[in-house]
């Protein structure tokens, strides 16, 4: 595996391709349980189980496997131990093709919903209020992880980190990801003009000094779908549409009143980003920008994210990708019946 041999930290796990379910269980029982179950080709949460032991494996390795040549043609998987309650970060990437790598600093995507992201933010909380010194380790291992594929592209090196501050390498998404508005807010440069600039066989024209980190950015993602109904996709027709503004609020989206949303792709309609000089400051952007957003016709998870905003873990920075579950079930649940 490319990652080990560039000595960037991985999970245990196979050392490739799953073929059989006894190949399965084999690598299940040298690196314990639980273990986490990959397509090979997989992207957007889908592909993906966790088992907890041998029945589960088994029925998660078909599952996965399936549910992975449906989507991506591939029904390849692999197994590697699973990280409970890790946060997600990834370093964006750019390189040039001619040996010029560097990377943009972290994005914090830990919040999610079936292995989906929901709200992005960068800096992430977790490596300013507690790991600091994580935020250079992490991104040389991303670019040393590129300098060993000769990589050629925007990318985006994902890792999972636990509470000790230990991180694991996740995967790499070899393209513009749907996050990655955050990272131009603070820094100031342009992914997708570089995207095109490089597919004409242009160098970079920064340097790793070169890149400088300002402010802070929030993006939630606006889809339509339920989010009181295990996020069930509500496709249809936009009834009324109208996206909030002002300085520091940026909306990426193709919507409008009277557009119909498909039952065939993606339930994401837009993507509502904020940003302010320090954390607080984006934040406050973005519960107002959320409550001026008006979007009738089909259900969205505006009043989710509203709820997230509001949430007193959130707002500290203390975060894992079981945020979402967590938010849903107990108390909780009052404010976000306080929302419907």
């Amino acid at each position: 595996m490319l990652a080990k041999k560039a000595g960037v930290p991985t999970p245990p796990g196979s050392d490739g391709v799953i073929a059989t379910e006894q190949e399965a269980l084999s690598v299940a029982k040298r690196i314990g349980y639980p273990v986490m179950i990959k397509a090979v080709a997989g992207g957007g949460g889908r592909g993906m189980r966790v088992a907890h032991n041998d029945v589960s494996l088994i029925k998660g390795y078909h599952t996965a496997r399936t549910e992975a040549e449906k989507a991506f043609g591939n029904s390849g998987v692999y197994i590697e131990k699973f990280i409970e309650n890790p946060h997600h970060i990834e370093f964006q990437i750019l390189g040039d093709g001619r040996g010029n790598i560097i990377h943009l600093g972290e994005r914090d995507c830990s919040v999610q919903r079936r292995n989906q992201k929901v709200v992005e933010e960068t800096p992430s909380p977790l490596i300013e209020n507690k790991f600091k010194k994580l935020r250079e380790k992490m991104g040389k291992a991303a670019i040393k992880l590129a300098e060993a594929a000769n990589y050629t592209n925007a990318g985006t090196v994902e890792f999972i980190v636990d509470d000790n501050g230990n991180y694991f390498f996740l995967e790499v998404n070899k393209r513009i990801q749907v996050e990655h508005p955050i990272t131009e807010e603070v820094t100031g440069i342009d992914l997708v003009r570089y995207q095109i600039m490089i597919a004409m066989g242009e160098p970079l024209r920064h340097k790793q000094g070169d890149v400088q980190f300002k402010g802070h950015a929030i993006e939630c993602r606006i889809n339509a779908e339920d989010p009181f109904d295990e996020f069930r996709p509500s496709p249809g027709r936009i009834e009324m549409y109208y996206q909030p503004g002002g300085r520091g609020v940026r909306v990426d989206t193709h919507a409008y009143a009277g557009y119909v949303i498909p039952p065939t792709y993606d339930s994401m309609i837009g993507k509502l980003i904020t940003y302010g000089k320090d954390r607080r400051e984006a934040m406050d952007k973005m519960s107002r920008a959320l409550s001026e957003f008006m979007l009738t016709g089909v259900k969205s998870t505006i009043s989710f994210q509203q709820a997230i905003l509001q949430d007193p873990n959130f707002r500290r920075g203390v975060y894992t990708t079981n945020f979402v579950e967590q938010l849903l079930s107990g108390a909780r649940r009052e404010l976000l019946d306080d929302k419907r």
